[in-house]
């Protein structure tokens, strides 16, 4: 074989070690890209919560730090409401979104569960995502024997 044979041939290789590397670096590249946007698209199906909730299920959210928004009038408030739970009556709460975090998982109460159902479409409609109701409100609570507060 002539230098110039062994020249081309190491010149061939030379070209397929580099097509190896190409492919190789690319590879990574399109690996890292595919994570990136598998991370960056967080499963918001997974967290979102259902439209409504069983009392024993609110119980677990509010246990577990879910944000409790009651909405009925003050004078029901009065009567009884969950402890720790915020008043915002349902004719108030357009004006008053932003007390509400959109942050943090939100369970909506009412007396029966009619209103607390309106406030979470409401709230949905402006862009809360982790929101609730509670089905059959503080009457359904209070049945159930869960702690209940008195007073303002």
């Amino acid at each position: 074989m002539s230098k110039r044979q062994v020249k081309r041939q190491e010149q061939r290789q030379s070209k397929d070690v580099m097509w190896v590397w190409i492919g190789f670096i690319s590879l990574i590249i399109a690996a890292g890209a595919y994570w990136f946007f598998t991370q960056s698209q967080a499963p918001t199906t997974a967290s979102a919560m259902p439209a409504e909730i069983a009392v024993a299920d609110a119980k677990i959210e509010r246990d577990g730090g879910a944000f409790i928004l009651d909405v009925r009038t003050q004078e029901e408030w009065d009567a009884g409401h969950i402890p720790d739970a915020t008043l915002i009556p349902l004719d108030q709460l357009p004006a008053r979104l932003a007390e509400v975090p959109q942050d943090q998982r939100v369970v909506v109460v009412c007396r029966s569960g009619n209103r607390s159902a309106q406030a979470r479409d409401i709230l949905k409609q402006a862009g809360w995502s982790l929101v609730t109701s509670m089905a059959g409100g503080m009457n359904q609570w209070a049945a159930a024997g869960y702690d209940v507060t008195v007073g303002p």
